[in-house]
């Protein structure tokens, strides 16, 4: 049995394999308690359908080489679509010619000095052309509802290595998750001086957008749980800002040590990487609108785990109830309820 303080709170696991955790707070009776069970099934955060059905139009070209390098990225590509609309039997056509258009618009496309066009800024053109014509354009109804507001399900916190984005990885549709990355996707105890960035993301997303589920994801490979594992922290930071941060996960590195000393260093990150997201999901407990929404139901504390080398993602929850033994004061003190 291995036992972690997390500001005021504490974390009792019997097994590294259970999953299972008993949460109490320190100078209380032992009356609040946190369980982490894996999901018997399938999550259902995870769909299994496209984010788009409808197929890529084609398009085609005719007698449009003559004025086309004079015309830019975006007047060639409506040419292109004005032209299909008119001349409807090119289209078996427009097949064979579209990486010949491609390559050649990409040659025409130029700076008004005539210098080749920044790489960068024409690859977010492109997507953004890309995601107009495909998703946007496409899907009127959507992009019509979200102009009115946002009502996600979901608050996600994830990390923000470029390999792992959430939206992508869970077929998050635009409106359906309020998303929050950071480096190892951590969440901080509760601090109205030190964390207030992700503090006042968490405090909008239970108040005021009523999300009904917060999911901290972890990763494979994941390198500030890395940095996690190897900064010595002994008073001489090499970094100005990472080291302070990954700290927040030094329980989670106590317990892998604990539990698993001997094991190479990879293997002991990737225990860390799972067990960072429970010190995280123990650390959500000491923020009192999350307790609050426990209490009352209206929310859930999931912990997920995405590894990109396997291609798997794993999901498990955090049940939360309080003891019948209870007294009124004891859960207005534990729930920070003023009692008049």
């Amino acid at each position: 049995m291995s036992t972690a303080s997390i500001n005021g709170w504490c974390l009792t696991s019997s097994s590294p394999s259970s999953q299972s955790f008993s949460l109490r707070r320190v100078t209380l009776r032992p009356s609040v308690v946190a369980t982490l069970n894996s999901s018997p099934s399938p999550p259902t955060l995870i769909r299994n359908q496209p984010v788009f059905a409808a197929p890529i139009p084609l398009l085609t070209t005719s007698n449009w080489s003559e004025d086309m390098g004079n015309k830019s990225y975006e007047e060639a590509i409506e040419s292109l679509k004005k032209l299909l609309s008119e001349k409807g039997e090119l289209k078996a056509e427009a097949a064979a010619k579209v990486d010949q258009i491609t390559a050649e618009l990409k040659t025409t496309m130029s700076s008004a000095d005539g210098k080749p066009a920044d790489a960068s800024v024409e690859r977010m053109k492109e997507g953004f052309i890309y995601f107009k014509r495909e998703k946007y354009e496409k899907n009127p109804a959507l992009y019509a509802e979200l102009a009115k507001g946002q009502s996600p399900k979901y608050m996600i916190v994830a990390c923000s290595d470029s390999r792992v984005c959430p939206s992508h990885v869970l077929d998050i549709q635009p409106g359906e998750a309020f998303v929050v990355r950071n480096v190892a996707n951590m969440v901080p105890p509760y601090d109205q001086t030190k964390y207030t960035g992700i503090g006042s993301a968490i405090e909008y997303a239970v108040l005021h957008l009523k999300v009904q589920e917060i999911v901290v994801i972890g990763h494979s490979a994941c390198g500030g749980i890395k940095g996690l594992m190897t900064f010595p922290f002994d008073g001489t930071p090499s970094t100005d800002f990472i080291e302070d941060w990954v700290k927040i996960g030094l329980p989670a590195k106590t317990k892998v040590l604990a539990e698993n000393r001997g094991e190479p260093l990879g293997v002991q990150c990737t225990f860390c990487e799972k067990e960072a997201v429970n010190v995280s999901l123990g650390n959500l407990l000491s923020y009192p609108f999350v307790r609050n929404g426990l209490v009352n139901k209206t929310l859930a504390l999931r912990g997920g785990y995405y590894d990109f080398i396997k291609g798997s993602f794993e999901l498990w929850s955090l049940q939360f109830e309080l003891s019948s033994s209870l007294s009124v004061k004891d859960v207005a003190t534990i729930l920070h309820w003023k009692l008049y």
